[in-house]
């Protein structure tokens, strides 16, 4: 099935769209299989055995350069890799967000959003986003936020709850064999608590739940949040949150407007927390 693959998508590139030249009269329809392992790196005889099907155990980098190749987009480089049983390696998403991933989580007023990666990494967020998570210093890294800012413990009344789901997250979407996973479990572990919970391998993936925050900017939180893949970035993963109408919708328009109320408080001097003041609505 590799084999198979890899021809008809061979058959699918236009000799001018890879750069070769063809002036020449072809035999085969798209790229010679030649032609397809010099644009990949490979030789001609080790591309040659892939597609008949003597060669069946080839690595995520020569898969990487195929797809490049071939110009597969995400969806049949993904194919690629399961059709020769191999995992798509982490680096080959960028730390990037789309700039019209941006545009979509910078048009929702009413929800934080942001995108992080299978590291748990904070790679964007919109304007609710950060100042629901102003807390922390800096905000970049769910796990790290959890574990090692002392911010977190106020900021989740169901901290030992937050914890746990973190630490099973990051056991489900992070690469085992990631140098980046193992340098920051390193970093982690000087939280005896993340050491623990790490150690125990539980692995739990969500794509919707509950969550409670006590901002000090407005008091108690009670959210639900949404997580989806980006197709178009494999690793990376969309959280939207969004409170149901009532005092945390109320206490979610109070956080958008807040950042710049309390940013124009006297300098040196820190502001009264709004929830506080009479300005918002009584808080549950």
């Amino acid at each position: 099935m590799l084999g198979e693959f890899l021809k008809a998508h061979r058959a699918r590139v236009n000799p001018e769209d890879a750069g070769l030249p063809s002036h020449t009269q072809r035999k085969v329809k798209g790229l010679r299989r030649e032609e397809v392992a010099v644009l990949a790196g490979v030789s001609a005889d080790y591309y040659a055995r892939l597609e008949q099907g003597r060669e069946t155990n080839p690595s995520a980098q020569v898969l990487d350069a195929l797809s490049r190749a071939l110009k597969l987009d995400t969806d049949a480089r993904a194919h690629l890799h399961r059709l020769a049983g191999v995992v798509a390696d982490e680096g080959h998403a960028p730390d990037v967000v789309s700039p019209e991933l941006r545009q979509l989580i910078s048009g929702m007023h009413d929800m934080p959003a942001f995108v992080m990666n299978s590291l748990l990494d904070i790679l964007a967020t919109n304007a609710l986003a950060e100042a629901l998570y102003e807390p922390f210093t800096p905000a970049d890294n769910a796990a790290r936020m959890t574990f090692l800012d002392p911010a977190a413990t106020s900021f989740y009344p169901r901290w030992n709850w937050v914890a746990q789901s973190t630490v099973a997250h990051l056991r489900q979407t992070a690469d085992p064999k990631s140098q980046r996973l193992r340098l920051m479990v390193e970093e982690l572990n000087q939280s005896p608590v993340f050491k623990e919970l790490w150690e125990q391998h539980e692995v739990r993936g969500k794509t919707q739940d509950a969550k409670e925050f006590v901002h000090p900017a407005v008091g108690p939180l009670k959210l639900d949040y949404h997580s989806f893949d980006v197709r178009e970035a494999p690793g990376q993963y969309l959280v939207v949150y969004r409170a149901e109408p009532g005092p945390n919708a109320d206490a979610l328009k109070l956080l958008a407007t807040s950042r710049a109320t309390r940013a124009a408080a006297s300098p040196g001097t820190t502001p009264v927390p709004l929830w506080l003041t009479g300005t918002a609505k009584s808080r549950p």
